[in-house]
C-alpha cells in the first residue's frame, strides 16, 4: 500500500479514525473541535481517503462503518521520510542539527538522544 501525503483535513479526519479504531461518520464528526463541519463535509473526506486506499469500510445497509487502512506509525515514517527527503537531503545529521540549533535542547534532552541512538546500534 502506498502512503500518501494528507491534506490538514484529511490527516485531521485521520487521527481521529486512528483513536476511534472504527467509527462512522456521526462518530468521527463527534470527535472533531467546534466550530464542527459540516456532516457532508465529513463524509466527503472519508469517501476521498477511501479512494486514496487509506480508509476502510464494512457497510451495514446504507451507513458505513470506517477504519483506517494504513497505521498513524506508518503515515509518520512516510511524512518523516518526505521531511528528510525534501528539507535536509535525507541527512540525518541536518536534521538533528536544525533540531537542536532551533528547538533549544537541553543537554540532559541531548544527552537522551545520544543514548536512543547508541541503543539503535547496540546489537
Amino acid at each position: 500500500m502506498q502512503v500518501r501525503e494528507l491534506t490538514k483535513a484529511e490527516e485531521e479526519i485521520m487521527r481521529v479514525l486512528w483513536r476511534l479504531e472504527r467509527a462512522f461518520v456521526k462518530d468521527v464528526l463527534a470527535e472533531l473541535p467546534d466550530p464542527k463541519p459540516a456532516y457532508n463535509t465529513v463524509s466527503t473526506i472519508i469517501r476521498i481517503l477511501e479512494k486514496k486506499e487509506l480508509v476502510g469500510y464494512t457497510a451495514y445497509g446504507k451507513t458505513h462503518e470506517y477504519y483506517p487502512l494504513i497505521t498513524e506509525e506508518q503515515y509518520r515514517r512516510f511524512q518523516t521520510e518526505q521531511l528528510m527527503a525534501n528539507y535536509f537531503d535525507n541527512s540525518l545529521k541536518k536534521l538533528v542539527s536544525f533540531f537542536v540549533k532551533e528547538k533549544d535542547v537541553s543537554l540532559g534532552e541531548a544527552d537522551e538522544i545520544i543514548k536512543l541512538l547508541n541503543q539503535t546500534k547496540e546489537p
